[in-house]
């Protein structure tokens, strides 16, 4: 797998991203406004569990060889 560097806020559905040290696929997104007013980004994994960070944080993002 390669990966490249991709901002939470443009994260989609079916994206892999590396989190917490594991490769996780992203099976749903929302957004949140946070108690200071800024913006969170909430995934859910594919195998369950979900996840919360602030939408202009770098995330790995993880693709799959053609």
């Amino acid at each position: 797998m390669t990966a490249a560097v991709r901002m939470a806020v443009v994260v989609r559905r079916g994206d892999v991203i590396g989190y917490a040290g594991r490769w996780r696929t992203v099976e749903h997104v929302h957004t949140v406004q946070t108690a200071s007013g800024g913006l969170s980004i909430v995934f859910t994994w594919q195998d369950g569990g979900s996840a919360r960070v602030v939408a202009g944080e770098m995330l790995l993002l993880g693709r799959r060889p053609a």
